[in-house]
């Protein structure tokens, strides 16, 4: 299993809603500057997301997105299922057929790994990465970010 970018992409959008969307909705443009993910992946991440019902959308002006339930309901594995991120790390996809349709000599190894990943990532919620003293401090300096720029462009 290798975490690919549309997942990480996909925890930290979700995560950078849980923080600031405490009020207001976010609009992916905020998300997108802060982070540095294009706009357009956003987009499509999002409509996954939507789909899945992780988020919920607000249109017009002041539109955007938050959460669809409280950040501690929301757990990691949950973004990254909705997104189709692939969290096996077997051959044959936890079936047991990788040697000749019988389960290789080291299934049993990888498909306990993948269910210990699974466990591992449903067991943290957005709630519990928000408390985290560093996602705040990152959060923090990434906030006073776009305020620098403005303040060295007057």
């Amino acid at each position: 299993m290798k975490l690919t970018t549309k997942g990480r992409y996909a925890v930290t959008a979700m995560l950078d809603l849980a923080i600031h969307a405490t009020d207001r909705p976010v609009p992916l443009a905020d998300i997108s500057e802060r982070q540095g993910i294009s706009l357009s992946y956003l987009e499509q991440l999002f409509s996954r997301l939507r789909k899945q019902e992780l988020v919920i959308s607000a249109r017009g002006p002041g539109g955007g997105y938050r959460l669809s339930r409280e950040p501690g309901h929301i757990a990691v594995v949950e973004v990254l299922n909705a997104i189709d991120e692939k969290l096996d790390t077997t051959r044959c996809g936890g079936k047991g057929d990788c040697q000749n349709g019988e389960p290789c000599l080291t299934h049993e190894l990888w498909y306990d790994l993948s269910k210990q990943i699974h466990d591992f990532l449903g067991g943290i919620s957005l709630g519990n990465l928000v408390e985290r003293r560093g996602v705040q401090e990152t959060a923090a300096r990434q906030d006073a970010m776009p305020l620098l720029r403005h303040a060295t462009v007057m």
